[in-house]
């Protein structure tokens, strides 16, 4: 068929009818807003299966045998809890030997419930940082919607009180970190000369305990076009190093150590630097890119290095660059965490986990893999930082999560938690594909389906794409009841752009080179037809945030590929996308619309640009968050507003009023927006609702 891009030419904001919907918050773009809401509400929730949908999802969500997963700190496991009497959470704590038991004691530290009934507010709990070395007292973050912009307070643990005229700000997307008990780092993004083009910190000041936020001294700056600054400290052992950043941009940025003179002492590493630890007096980076350290030694992305940290602090000067781990083929770094003793590395082998550990001693690195399940999804859960406590997670799609502890650094491992089975995984088989892509490229999937399935099923397709960021198998309870028991299957496409396999694989589909993400995904689609997995007109996809962009580019290009298409809190039209906040902070993976030979791209593929008159496109659901405040819910409101314009009258719209970018807090409307997305599948690609 024709495909829809030949049909429309990008348009000027100056032509965009729908730009009214940017006004987050005028009565006019909300009123739109109740009226897309009532009828997706009367359509969605009104079905037969609806009910019984929304009371598994939050059954499941709230269930009090969920796994309490946890990070050790002086004695104490620290967990954040929700169920159905605790709706927006108790963050708690219980000695760690009694974590590991079946039924831990908990001590309640703040019930938010309690707190935002009695301040009216509907605080959602944003994390914590807590003072070195009795960690008694800590400022938390909280936020009064659910999204990115959170108010910090000081907070006293032992007596579980907010500090009497103690530290305290307002609610902005700012940073706060010790310097010491009366010192608070502070990334500051409160005013307009304070912040990034993006609305993030651009200055980062010391804050000294009796004094005004607003008198803050001022010790460090970036530029009005940089992406943010940060500030903290970081300890090696007895040592403590304040460390300052300038993120440039998303893959790319500039560290600094402040001396005790004062000086910012930039670290000479490269810019695109990335997973970097300071262990036992030696910093530990890796590379997005190759790079020539100044004694020759030659650093390759998915490779870690080291260089005696301690020597260049006393003498500005590089000594000799060691090899700890080599790059290894299709296997990347998921991340790096320490304790005392230990520098644990999480590695991604062909999409699948692993850990490796690492001691320094005056010969140089040692690495051993730690003992853990093979074939699955293994992540550090924690690690201590200032003792010998490591946990690890472990799942696949049909195992469920499980904690796998140790007290001595990793070398006596014992599954202490697991998640109860959610649904019977008997009947149904995980399988690893690959698909060809338009250029030729072999992309990674994961399907899962039952064992017996003798024809093409309804299938859900799940994608992301983006940001370095990999999709792993992972256990879902919810997925397995509501849409796998029914019959279904479910798969999951390691396209090109994600992190699955290091940096190059997603510089592969960065900024200009976008189209290949797009066309990973629609390969993937057309091998999982061409299998018999399922027919087109049985395939739904899935995707949000940089994955609603995925799918919202599917729709528009390749509409005859799929049965239904769900796009939740998307970017979607990227000639405007960094007009609305924070949407300049994401130019390094997309492009600037402001210059013409981004644009060009930008527009070749931006869904919102391209959709047509008299195209036949599958059902739509968008869903977005009016609280999103990390990306814009004009996207997907205009994006709505279009497709029913052009006669497209199966797209349905839903605004949640709270609960931000990642939908925090509440899990009723959570679960409400999850049982909404599976009815919506199932009346549109058939099969048992």
């Amino acid at each position: 068929m024709t495909s829809p891009m030949t049909k429309t030419q990008p348009e000027s904001a100056a032509e965009d009818t729908f730009l009214w919907l940017e006004d987050r918050s005028s009565k006019e773009a909300l009123d739109w807003v109740h009226r897309q809401n009532a009828v997706t509400v009367a359509e969605l929730q009104g079905d037969p299966s609806y009910q019984a949908a929304f009371e598994t999802a939050l059954d499941l969500m709230t269930a009090e045998d969920n796994i309490p997963v946890g990070a050790a700190l002086a004695g104490h496991v620290y967990n954040f809890w929700q169920d159905k009497t605790n709706a927006l959470g108790l963050w708690r704590r219980t000695p760690v030997a009694c974590y590991k038991t079946d039924k831990p004691d908990w001590e309640t530290i703040i019930d938010f419930d309690e707190l935002s009934a009695k301040e009216g507010v509907k605080w959602v709990f944003g994390g914590a940082s807590r003072l070195y070395p009795d960690f008694d007292r800590c400022l938390l973050y909280m936020s009064p919607d659910g999204g990115d912009a959170s108010e910090m307070r000081e907070f006293d643990i032992a007596t579980k009180s907010f500090v009497a005229d103690g530290f305290r700000a307002p609610a902005s997307k700012s940073g706060f970190s010790w310097l010491d008990k009366d010192t608070v780092i502070v990334s500051a993004a409160f005013e307009e000369e304070d912040k990034t083009q993006s609305g993030y910190p651009r200055v980062i000041k010391l804050w000294r305990r009796g004094a005004k936020l607003e008198d803050a001294t001022p010790i460090f700056e970036g530029e009005k076009h940089h992406l943010a600054v940060g500030g903290g400290v970081e300890f090696d052992g007895d040592k403590r190093h304040v460390l300052l950043g300038k993120t440039i941009d998303f893959f790319t940025s500039h560290s600094f150590l402040r001396l005790a003179s004062g000086e910012n002492r930039r670290v000479p590493l490269p810019d695109d630097a990335t997973d970097t630890a300071i262990f036992k007096g030696q910093l530990v980076f890796g590379v997005r890119s190759p790079w020539t350290a100044p004694d020759g030694t030659r650093c390759l992305p998915d490779g870690l290095y080291s260089v005696d940290f301690d020597r260049w602090i006393d003498t500005g000067t590089f000594g000799p660059f060691e090899t700890l781990l080599e790059p290894a083929h299709r296997v990347s770094i998921a991340g790096l965490a320490r304790t005392e003793d230990r520098l644990f590395i999480n590695l991604m082998d062909n999409v699948r986990g692993k850990v490796v550990a690492c001691d320094r001693t005056d010969k140089g690195w040692s690495l051993e893999p730690v003992a853990l399940p093979d074939n699955g999804n293994v992540g550090i859960s924690h690690a201590e930082h200032f003792g010998t406590s490591v946990s690890f997670s472990f799942t696949d799609f049909l195992t469920p999560s499980s904690i796998i502890w140790s007290d001595d650094n990793g070398e006596t491992l014992a599954t202490v938690k697991s998640q109860p089975a959610r649904f019977d995984a008997s009947p149904y088989v995980s399988e690893q594909f690959e698909a060809r892509s338009k250029d030729g490229t072999m992309i990674p999937y994961f399907v899962v389906r039952r064992r017996d399935q003798k024809g093409p099923v309804p299938t859900l397709l799940y994608g992301y794409g983006g940001f370095e960021v990999p999709l792993l198998p992972g256990y879902a309870g919810i997925r397995g009841r509501l849409w796998l028991d029914k019959g279904n299957a479910y798969v999951q496409a390691n396209i090109r752009g994600g992190g699955e396999f290091g940096p190059a694989w997603h510089q592969a589909a960065l900024k200009g080179k976008r189209q290949k993400a797009f066309d990973d995904f629609a390969a993937v689609a057309e091998d999982v037809v061409r299998r018999g997995i399922t027919s087109a007109a049985q395939l739904g996809i899935q995707g949000g945030s940089n994955g609603g962009l995925l799918t919202g580019v599917s729709l528009t290009q390749r509409p005859e590929l799929f049965g239904a298409v769900i796009i939740d809190v998307p970017l979607l039209d990227m000639l405007r996308y960094t007009e609305l906040p924070p949407g300049a902070s994401w130019i390094a993976e997309y492009g600037d619309p402001s210059k013409p030979e981004d644009a060009a791209w930008l527009a070749a593929y931006s869904p919102y640009q391209h959709i047509s008159n008299g195209t036949a496109y599958p059902p739509v659901l968008l869903m977005t968050s009016t609280a999103d405040d990390r990306v814009h819910p004009g996207h997907a409101r205009k994006m709505a507003a279009r497709l029913q314009a052009a006669g497209h009258d199966r797209t349905l719209f839903f605004e949640e009023t709270e609960g931000g970018h990642g939908g925090r807090g509440d899990r009723r409307p959570q679960a409400a927006q999850t049982a909404m997305r599976y009815v919506f599948l199932q009346r549109a690609l058939g099969g048992t609702a």
